[in-house]
C-alpha cells in the first residue's frame, strides 16, 4: 500500500524548459563513456572491482559547461553524466564474464571471440537494462521518493547543485588524471621504475609485495577501510598461511593441476608458482560460494522488492504530460524488447538457443528489477550482481547440459547468456541511479533514457576493441589482468560441463569463504583479496589507511563528492586511459622502442620511493579542505 507524500518539487520546475539534450552534452557524454568505460574495463580486469563515473563525469561536464562555456545548464552537465556514466555500468558487466571466452581460445578450446561478438552481446544486454528500467521509473523514483535513497544518484545531483564549486572539484579530477597517466607512462611505458615492491620471505616460504600503482591506492580509498582491511586480510591469508603450508608439507607430492612436485615449483619459480598452481583455485571456491552466499542472505530482500516493483508498475500509470513525467513510450520499449529476444535468438555472432534467449528475458528483467530497487536501498556498491551472474550462470549451464548442448557451444552459450544478463542488471541499476539523478533536478526523463541508449551504444562499440587490444597486450588470466570474476565464471561452467576441475581445492576455498561469513565478516572481499595477488591488495590497504585518517578527520565518512575520492577518481582514470593506449602501442610493436630497464637500473628503492610519492599526494588531496555544501 503507497501512501500519498507532499508531491516533490524538483530544482528545475516542470513548466520551465532549458536546454539539456544538446550537441555539447551529448559530444561530451560520449567522449567520457568511452574514457571511463575503457578506463574501468582496465581497473576491473586487474583488482575485480569498478569505481562509478557518474560524479566525476557531472564534475568534469560543469568545467567545461559552466567554467569554460560560460553556460547555466545544469540539465545539460546532468545529460553529460548519464551518457557518460552508461561506459563505466557496462563496461563492469561485460569484464566480469566475456573475458571466459578468451582463455578458452588461449586453451585451445575455441577460436579467439571476435570483435562483433563482444559488441553485440555487450549491445544487447546494455540495451535490455535500459529498457527493462523504463516501466519501473515511476514506481521506484517517484512513488519511492524518500524511501528508496539511491546514495549514487542523491550524491550526484548533491554535486551538480553545488556548480559554483565546479572549477576547484574538476581541478581534482583533472590533477589526478594527469598524475596517474604520468605514473603508468613512466612505469609500464618506458619501464623507468618496477611495478612491484618485493621482499622474499626465507623463513617463511613466501614473499611480500606491493605493486606502485596509483589506481590501487584509489581503490582503497574509494571503497574504505573496512573493505580494503578484509581484502588485505584474504592476501595474508593466502601468501602468509596457505603458501607456507603448502611448501612445508607438499614437499615431493604431485598435487593437481601442478605438473611438478611442490617443492619442484618453489625452487624454480618461488611463492607465486605455489599461488598460480593452488592458492588461485582454492581463491576462486572462495570467491564463488561467497556470490552465492551474498545471493542467499539477500534473497529474502530480492523477492520481496522483485514482487514490490510489479505491484507499484500498475499503480504507477501516469497520463500527465508534464515535462518532468514523460517516459519512453511502453509500446516502444515492449517491441524493442522482443525485437532484442529475437535477435538474441537468430544473430550467430551471440550462440544463444530459443531456450537461451527465454533465460535470458525471465532472468534478465528479474535481475533487472532487483538490480534497481537495491541500489536504491543499498547503494551500487553492494548489489550482489556477481552472485547473480554466478547463479545465472550455474542454472543456464545445468540447462544447458540438460538438453544436450554441451561442448563448445554449451559453454560459450552460458558465457553468453550470464554476459546479457550481468549488463543488464549492471545497466539497470546504473539507469536508475541516473533517472534519480535527473528527478531531483527535474530532468525530462524521456530524455535520460534517450541518453542511457546512446551512452549504452558508444560504450558497446567501445568495449569489444577495448577487451580484444588488452587480451592481445596483457592476457586475460595473467598476472597482470587476472580477470577474477571470468576466470570463476570459467571454472563453474567447466565443473559442471565436464567435472575437469581441482575440486579439492575449490571446496577448501569454499569452507574458507563460509568459515568467515560464520565468524559475521563479509567473505565476497576477503575471498577476492586471497583469489588476486598479495600484490594488489597490500597497495590497496595503503589506501583504505589513508581514508581512515580521512575519516577520523572529518569525523563522518568523506561524501562522494570529497575532494580525496575525485582526485583519486581522477588516478583511475589517468592510469586506466594510458594503460589502452599502452596496449594498443604494445599490439603494434612499440613498446619494445621506450623500454628503458636496460639503461636505468631498476630496483626495490625507486618503487619503494614512488609508492612513498603516491600515497603523499593521496593523503594531501584527502586531508585538504572538506568541500562545503
Amino acid at each position: 500500500m503507497y501512501i500519498m507524500k507532499e508531491q516533490f518539487k524538483p530544482y528545475i520546475p516542470a513548466d520551465k524548459v532549458t536546454p539539456e539534450m544538446t550537441p555539447t552534452s551529448i559530444i561530451m557524454g560520449l567522449l567520457l563513456a568511452v574514457i571511463f568505460g575503457a578506463a574501468n574495463a582496465y581497473l576491473g580486469l586487474r583488482v575485480g572491482m569498478t569505481v562509478s563515473a557518474s560524479i566525476p563525469a557531472a564534475v568534469i561536464s560543469m568545467a567545461v559547461i559552466r567554467v569554460i562555456m560560460k553556460k547555466d545548464s545544469i540539465l545539460e552537465s546532468n545529460m553529460v553524466q548519464t551518457i557518460g556514466s552508461a561506459g563505466e555500468s557496462l563496461a563492469a558487466g561485460a569484464i566480469f564474464t566475456m573475458p571466459a571466452l578468451f582463455i578458452w581460445a588461449k586453451e585451445g578450446v575455441m577460436d579467439k571471440p571476435s570483435l562483433i561478438t563482444i559488441t553485440v552481446i555487450a549491445l544487447f544486454g546494455g540495451l535490455l537494462g535500459v529498457f527493462f528500467m523504463v516501466p519501473l521509473r515511476s514506481a521506484l523514483i517517484v512513488q519511492e521518493h524518500g524511501v528508496l535513497p539511491y546514495p549514487e544518484g542523491t550524491a550526484c545531483a548533491e554535486v551538480l547543485l553545488a556548480g559554483e564549486e565546479g572549477g576547484s572539484s574538476a581541478k581534482s579530477v583533472f590533477v589526478g588524471m594527469g598524475i596517474g597517466a604520468a605514473v603508468k607512462f613512466i612505469v609500464d611505458g618506458l619501464c623507468a621504475i618496477q611495478g612491484v615492491f618485493t621482499i622474499k620471505l626465507q623463513s617463511l616460504k613466501t614473499e611480500f609485495s606491493a605493486q606502485v600503482y596509483p589506481a590501487l591506492v584509489s581503490v582503497g580509498y574509494i571503497c574504505g577501510p573496512r573493505i580494503s582491511a578484509y581484502m588485505f586480510a584474504g592476501g595474508v591469508l593466502g601468501w602468509f598461511v596457505l603458501i607456507p603450508a603448502i611448501v612445508a608439507f607438499g614437499g615431493d607430492i604431485v598435487m593437481y593441476p601442478a605438473s611438478a612436485s611442490v617443492a619442484e615449483l618453489y625452487a624454480a619459480h618461488g611463492a607465486s608458482a605455489i599461488w598460480s598452481n593452488y592458492i588461485k583455485y582454492i581463491g576462486a571456491g572462495a570467491v564463488a560460494s561467497a556470490g552465492i552466499i551474498s545471493l542467499i542472505k539477500t534473497l529474502p530482500l530480492i523477492v520481496r522488492t522483485f514482487v514490490d516493483s510489479i505491484k507499484s508498475i500498475k499503480t504507477a500509470g501516469s497520463t500527465s504530460t508534464e515535462r518532468t513525467a514523460r517516459d519512453m513510450d511502453i509500446r516502444f520499449v515492449l517491441g524493442s524488447i522482443v525485437v532484442l529476444i529475437l535477435a538474441i535468438w537468430l544473430v550467430p555472432a551471440v550462440p544463444v538457443t530459443l531456450l537461451g534467449a527465454i533465460i535470458i528475458v525471465v532472468f534478465g528483467f528479474f535481475f533487472s528489477a532487483v538490480s534497481s530497487r537495491m541500489v536504491g536501498l543499498v547503494g551500487s556498491s553492494n548489489n550482489p550482481v556477481s552472485g547473480m551472474t554466478i547463479a545465472t550462470i550455474l542454472i543456464a549451464t545445468i540447462c544447458l547440459k540438460a538438453m544436450g548442448d554441451t561442448g563448445v557451444h554449451g559453454m560459450t552459450g552460458a558465457i553468453a547468456i550470464g554476459s546479457v544478463i550481468c549488463i543488464a542488471a549492471c545497466m539497470a541499476g546504473d539507469t536508475s541511479q541516473d533517472l534519480k539523478t535527473g528527478y531531483i533536478l527535474g530532468a525530462t526523463p524521456v530524455k535520460q533514457q534517450i541518453g542511457e541508449i546512446i551512452g549504452t551504444v558508444a560504450a558497446a562499440l567501445a568495449i569489444g576493441g577495448v577487451m580484444v587490444l588488452l587480451d592481445s597486450a596483457y592476457g586475460f588470466g595473467s598476472d597482470k589482468l587476472a580477470a577474477p570474476q571470468a576466470t570463476m565464471m570459467k571454472m563453474v561452467i567447466e565443473g559442471v560441463m565436464d567435472g575437469n576441475l581441482p575440486w579439492t581445492l575449490i571446496f577448501i576455498g569454499a569452507f574458507i569463504s563460509i568459515t568467515i561469513e560464520i565468524l559475521g565478516i563479509a567473505a565476497l572481499p576477503v575471498s577476492i583479496g586471497l583469489y588476486l595477488p598479495l600484490e594488489l591488495s597490500a597497495t590497496i590497504m595503503i589506501g583504505g589507511l589513508i581514508r581512515k585518517f580521512a575519516d577520523a578527520k572529518f569525523g563522518n565518512k568523506e561524501d562522494e563528492s570529497g575532494k580525496g575520492i575525485l582526485f583519486c577518481s581522477g588516478l583511475i582514470a589517468g592510469e586506466g586511459i594510458i594503460g589502452v593506449l599502452l596496449a594498443i602501442l604494445k599490439v603494434a610493436g612499440i613498446t619494445d622502442k621506450m623500454d628503458l630497464s636496460s639503461v636505468i637500473p631498476t630496483g626495490n628503492a625507486p618503487a619503494l620511493i614512488l609508492i612513498v610519492l603516491i600515497t603523499a599526494a593521496v593523503y594531501k588531496a584527502a586531508m585538504g579542505k572538506k568541500n562545503d555544501k
